[in-house]
């Protein structure tokens, strides 16, 4: 079963150990007259050897706990029967006795409901026996029981109060030997329940010996234990000699004792520590990396430095020396060695020598078909545009079979997921891990800096009380049929729903609230809640404090400022069956109760309600579709308004209305809407389902991409000398740009084409359709947008207003026709030429910018090691999302993990395997086995992420079948199984106080110590037994039964050939409230579990519920180095094949790797976590980041001149281009997102592009253009002799 049933199992154990207390009590009738014994022996008692204090049983109180006689007399000498009796169960009393038979068969009655909880650490149990033994049948029991006061009960008299006098060595060694024992069905330990949590011997003692009060639990008498014993009067403390829990004759697991010697070897392994290395200088403290880093930087910058002066020095030295003069003989071509230009050429000398450009072959190949084709394209604009839209509409056809996937295993869970599968095999061969419905009520602090007052009150409570009827009351409307809150709950072994709230105190009635004392009654639950039977739960089960209260600190509960109410609810492995929809529909009223009626019930009562249901994400999800559909919207309009400026020439009101390029904008806009119909249609009609990420981000992110080369492409047609026909200067245009387009266009196709290998579904599969629709983008502006540039540009020169092409002005602007020679430039192309280029052209402006550059670099390294996985839920959801406050709270004020299973597969039960010992932790287990192991990962919470022992089906079924807990596994005479003598049908009582009936009288014991092989069941009785204790219901007589704690622990399909396939041992993880929490506590539980199973030789896997979720951070590191790799590499390749130059690919490659680091850099700063979309946006980074040095690059190769002459005309050239029609464009877009309401948008879109942008402004066209003027590749202009009969075959100078 899963949490709640271990809970109810856990009060019900709790329950029956208290019965231990009873001993040799039972059940009377007893007068509120008692006697009080004095000093000087008003009853003459007699203290000494073979002496009784109390002997025989006198009377039984009103709730039927016996009493004992309160006289002394000598010790008796039993017969041989009753002797091998007590000896079976008090081997230290041998001899006479102080107990009648009918007291002995008391103390045996009820010391068997606290054997199951010690019987696994036999030390333990046996000095537990020891101290009721020697209470009850011990022949010296004068010597350290005085009765001091005496009661009334049908006139006669009986105890009413001892003295036990023990000594402190015997209550230390028994505490000693038990505080360590666990109690697995509980994931606690058995002193949690014998002794209320006892801290030490004294505690334990001083809770043993309370009065109980009638029909509760605990002692009829009080017992005060001291060791301050009168020796002049004969009185001598009890010191039987204890066993250390370390003894190997009595051996116990180092589960239960750690400290045994057998165990100093076996000391708990921290799990996942990293260690921290760092530096201290004075008082900074700076990590190993970052001083490392900072001592590479000083090397660095002092090493470039020194070779700027040198260099500078020797540049000075040789301007002073005569220059050389070189002339062209033969009309050869002369090429520029390493870019510096010889000013000395007599152009006198050489008339027929010009300039030209020497293309690599892939880029003169490019250059000549995109001349061929843009002047086709020019020609037949119209055939153009209706082929791209032919083709468009046979894609967009696909959208008949569009889907979205909106759930969040499908988006977030990769195909073949180990996480998943293991998931699979745990709902398939166990159970589904439950719905959750929460609610979580708290209190409001009464200034900023205040602490919370406590929830706990009465008006709170009633408040409650008001609540839980309200969600009670719901009924939701399923397929014609009403669905409660009783229909689909989890109700563990009755009638009651296992809801974990404050209110299973009182039994969930209301009327109880005042019955049973209001809030005091809780706050003593919160202390008792495993000992005392009115603070069982309405399911029988014992509520822990920690899962109903939130915001305590320690054991504080009274403290609490938080009510959490839980619902556990069934769940099925079919999302499509009818439960799992009826719950759906009964989450769907719950949520809307809590908007409609309870939020304004809580706040009026000045408190604080989040709320969520197994439902509430999805729903949230699919919300945000719509949440950002404005943002986005006006994002698209600012960017098509820019678009529309930034085509159109500089504005001038005589034929602006002519010049402008409106039309034109809002076709480009339309393109890329279509390049993204496209590629959803062709994935949906193959079969991939849509994201709603999908749908917002990558029209956003196509647009963004799309703009750079409507821009690239326009500005290239207006660079072309007017008085060619607009076919030349179009062809001409496309030979210019077309290979770097190409070339940036390929890159970022590929960037995102990487993106698809990684393995989270969202992310993938927004790669793919990324990728497809930049590339389909990119050949729509190769055809229908150049097409439309030739429709538009002879528009304005047939003097057509804009947008309205059939309205045409009369010719009056003769400036319109003026050549491009006449044409003046624009401010930013001057601002580019005349102050930019000019700035970084400065020898130390150059220094600094590579000295800073180069930091921002190192630094960002350091940076990356701050950077977390993980993707905060929050994030994911609108702003506006009522989840935000309750993982905010959830946070705050939760006190347990999420639980923990370790799954075990095909574990062989039969006597010849001893996999039996390498699992179990009781005695005789392995000190190594699995649940010793757990224990001890347990002791070191903070690196292992495990909280408790783990609760252990098979620790409690070896336990329920041993002879010593005789009261468990019991068999008819006719063999069939018999329950514990307080269940049916051995007792008929309703209200719990058990008689046995003759029913059960011949019911025996299933095993002696004789029938079993190593104190362990052999194959055959493991396989007819183990049905019968998954039956078994726990009770006051055997805590131990499976049923309900272990329903779902284990598959018995098929375990009759001695292998269980499926079995899980449950436990917790410790409180989780980070990200990289869930994440280290995943790597902690499959690093042990492979340790483990490695040293078994048993297959082993955690699983907790979100494990699958988490399971991508495991290794995204490695996704992302890998996925950028292989995205640089493709750049790379690109780059080389276009340009046929390493070196101008390299220095590319570099400057992206410099954007790349810098962008990790600015994560790490604004706490951007690593997950699978922040690897996406690194992804694409690689290809926009391209943009902005391909074309710098590209105009640097073909300029002439030295290297700071080539930079400069590279600026003049192409600088304005990037600056407005890639940065720009770009920042536009990407600052409205700012205005999201999905955080998502927010951090992963907007913050990221706009450091993108940023970074590759500042790389792109300060960064590079000064590493090119250093060390930039040599130019591919030559001067070639221009023959009068023959044409160059050099390219025209761009």
């Amino acid at each position: 079963m899963k949490k709640t049933s271990s809970f109810k199992l856990r009060l019900l154990t709790a329950f029956a150990c208290f019965q231990i207390l009873f001993i040799s009590l039972g059940n009377a009738e007893r007068s509120e007259t008692r006697i009080l014994l004095t000093s000087n022996g008003t009853l003459r008692e007699k203290h000494g050897e073979n002496y009784c204090a109390m002997y025989d049983i006198c009377g039984s109180r009103s709730d039927g706990k016996v009493l004992n006689c309160p006289f002394g007399s000598p010790s008796v000498k039993p017969d041989d029967l009753l002797s091998a009796k007590i000896q079976s169960l008090c081997p230290t009393i041998s001899g006479s006795i102080c107990c009648t038979e009918a007291q002995f068969d008391t103390l045996r009655s009820q010391v068997q409901q606290a054997i199951p909880f010690l019987v696994g650490c036999p030390a333990c149990l046996r000095n537990f026996l020891n101290l009721f033994c020697e209470l009850t049948c011990s022949p010296n029991q004068s010597q350290f029981i005085n009765v001091t006061s005496i009661s009334q009960t049908k006139n006669n008299s009986t105890v009413g109060g001892i003295d036990y006098y023990i000594t402190d060595t015997f209550g230390e060694g028994l505490f000693n030997s038990c505080k360590d024992v666990k109690f697995g069905t509980a994931n606690s330990k058995a002193i949690d329940f014998v002794g209320n949590g006892a801290k030490n011997f004294k505690e334990l003692f001083a809770f043993i010996g309370q009065e109980a009060a009638p029909k509760l639990p605990g002692s009829p008498y009080a017992i005060n234990f001291r060791s301050d014993a009168d020796v002049s009067t004969g009185m001598k403390p009890m010191n039987v000699s204890t066993y250390s829990c370390g003894d190997t004759s009595l051996g116990c697991s180092c589960g239960d004792c750690p400290s045994s010697p057998l165990c100093s070897g076996s000391a708990p392994q921290p799990l996942h520590e990293n260690g921290s290395c760092s530096v201290r200088i004075g008082s900074l403290q700076a990590k190993c990396v970052e001083f490392s880093l900072a001592i590479v930087y000083i090397f660095l910058a002092s090493l470039f430095l020194w070779w700027g002066l040198f260099y500078k020095r020797k540049e000075r030295s040789l301007t002073l020396r005569p220059k050389a003069s070189t002339n062209v003989t033969n009309g050869g071509p002369v090429q520029h060695v390493h870019g510096i230009k010889d000013e000395n050429i007599s152009m006198q000398d050489t008339p027929h020598i010009t300039s030209g450009v020497q293309l690599s072959v892939v880029q003169g190949l490019m250059a000549k078909k995109f001349r061929l084709y843009g002047t086709w394209v020019a020609r037949h604009p119209i055939l153009v545009l209706c082929l791209s839209l032919a083709v468009v509409i046979l894609l967009g056809l696909g959208l008949i079979r569009f889907k979205v996937e909106t759930r969040p295993e499908k988006l977030w869970v990769g195909h073949g997921s180990r996480a998943a599968e293991e998931k699979k095999y745990f709902d398939s061969h166990l159970a589904p891990f439950y719905r959750i419905e929460q609610l979580i009520l708290a209190t409001k602090p009464h200034g900023t800096h205040e602490k919370p007052p406590t929830i706990v009150t009465d008006e709170n409570i009633n408040l409650l009380f008001e609540i839980q009827a309200k969600v009670d009351g719901i009924r939701a409307n399923y397929a014609g049929s009403l669905v409660s809150l009783t229909d689909i709950c989890m109700k563990p072994l009755g009638e009651a729903c296992a809801t974990q709230s404050i209110l299973q105190y009182f039994k969930m009635d209301p009327k109880n609230l005042v019955d049973f004392g209001g809030v005091d009654h809780a706050e003593y639950c919160f202390q008792h809640y495993t000992s005392d039977v009115n603070c069982m739960s309405a399911f029988k089960g014992p509520l822990e404090p920690s899962t109903a209260l939130g915001g305590f600190s320690g054991n504080n509960y009274s403290e609490a400022s938080a009510f959490i109410v839980t619902y556990p609810v069934n769940n099925a492995i079919d999302k499509e069956s009818n439960e799992t929809k009826k719950a759906v529909a009964w989450e769907k009223a719950f949520i809307k109760l809590v908007e409609d009626e309870l939020l304004p019930m809580v706040k009026s009562k000045n408190l604080t309600l989040s709320y969520s249901s197994e439902s509430s994400i999805e729903e949230e999800l699919k919300r945000e579709s719509n949440a950002d559909a404005i943002t986005v919207l006006i994002s698209y309009l600012v960017m098509f308004a820019y678009i529309s400026l930034t085509l159109g020439d500089t504005p001038r009101f005589s034929f602006f209305y002519v010049s402008s390029k409106v039309l034109l904008g809002l076709s480009g806009v339309v393109l890329v809407m279509l390049s993204v119909i496209a590629s959803v249609g062709f994935f949906s009609a193959i079969g991939v389902k849509s994201t709603l990420i999908i749908m917002e981000v990558i029209p956003f992110l196509v647009l963004a991409v799309g703009v750079d080369n409507m821009c690239i492409l326009v500005h290239a047609v207006k660079r072309q000398q007017v008085k060619l026909p607009l076919e030349g200067r179009i062809s001409n245009a496309l030979a210019e740009v077309g290979p770097s387009i190409t070339l940036a266009s390929l890159s970022e196709v590929l960037a995102f084409a990487v993106g698809s290998f990684i393995p989270m579904p969202a992310c993938r599969v927004f790669s793919m359709f990324a990728a497809l629709a930049i590339l389909l983008d990119f050949l729509l502006q190769v055809t229908a947008f150049v097409a439309l540039i030739a429709l538009d540009f002879r528009r304005a020169e047939d003097h057509r207003v804009d947008c309205f092409p059939c309205i045409k002005i009369p010719n009056s602007n003769a400036d319109t026709d003026q050549g491009s020679d006449q044409r003046r430039s624009g401010l930013l192309t001057r601002y580019m030429k005349e102050v930019h280029a000019p700035i970084l052209g400065v020898w130390w402006v150059k220094l600094v910018v590579i000295s800073v550059f180069a930091a921002l670099s190192l630094a960002s390294i350091a940076l990356c090691t701050r950077i977390q996985p993980g993707l905060e839920q929050q994030i994911v959801l609108p702003r506006d999302s009522y989840l935000q406050g309750y993982f905010n709270n959830v946070s705050e004020y939760l006190r347990i993990g999420p639980p923990l299973y370790f799954v075990v597969k095909n574990y062989n039960y039969s006597s010849e395997s001893r996999q039996t010992n390498q699992l179990c932790s009781i005695n005789n287990c392995d000190s190594n086995s699995l649940l010793n192991e757990i224990s001890k990962a347990s002791l070191v919470p903070k690196s292992s992420y495990i909280a408790k022992p783990a609760a252990s089906w098979l620790d409690d079924f070896l336990v329920w079948v041993s002879p010593e807990a005789f009261g468990c596994c019991r068999k008819f005479t006719n063999q069939t199984y018999c329950p514990p003598d307080d269940q049916p049908p051995c007792c008929t009582s309703s209200d719990g106080s058990c008689s046995v009936n003759g029913v059960c009288k011949d019911c025996a014991t299933c095993f002696r110590h004789s029938d079993l092989q190593n104190d362990r069941p052999t194959t055959t009785q493991f396989k007819e037994k183990l049905p019968w204790f998954l039956s078994a219901l726990p009770s006051a007589n055997c805590a131990k039964g499976g049923h309900g704690a272990y329903t779902n622990s284990l598959e018995l399909n098929g375990f009759e050939d001695g292998v269980i396939r499926a079995s899980s041992f449950r436990t917790y993880h410790t409180p989780l409230n980070k990200q990289v929490d869930f994440v280290n506590s995943m790597r902690a539980a499959r690093e042990f579990s492979s340790r483990v199973s490695k040293s078994l030789k048993i297959e082993i896997f955690p699983y907790s519920v979100f494990y699958m979720f988490f399971e991508q951070y495991l290794d995204i590191w490695k996704t992302a180095l890998i996925s950028l790799a292989v995205a640089i590499c493709a750049v790379f390749v690109v780059c080389l094949i276009i340009t046929c130059s390493i070196w101008s690919s390299g220095i590319i490659v570099v400057v992206l790797m410099m954007i790349l680091v810098d962008l990790l850099g600015v994560m790490a700063v604004l706490n951007i976590q690593l997950n699978a979309v922040s690897v996406v946006n690194l992804v694409m980074s690689v290809g926009i980041s391209v943009e902005f040095c391909v074309h710098i690059t590209h105009a640097f190769l073909v300029s002439s001149g030295d290297r700071d002459q080539r930079t400069k005309e590279a600026l003049s050239t192409m600088g304005a281009s990037v600056f407005s029609g890639i940065t720009l464009t770009k920042l536009v877009g990407v600052i409205v997102l700012c205005f999201s309401r999905t955080e998502i948008f927010v951090v992963y879109y907007f913050q990221m592009y706009l450091a993108l942008v940023l970074l590759g402004f500042l790389h792109g066209l300060i960064f590079l253009p000064v590493v090119l003027s250093i060390v930039g590749p040599p130019s591919r202009r030559i001067l070639v002799e221009q023959k009068d009969d023959k044409k160059s075959s050099a390219s025209p100078s761009s």
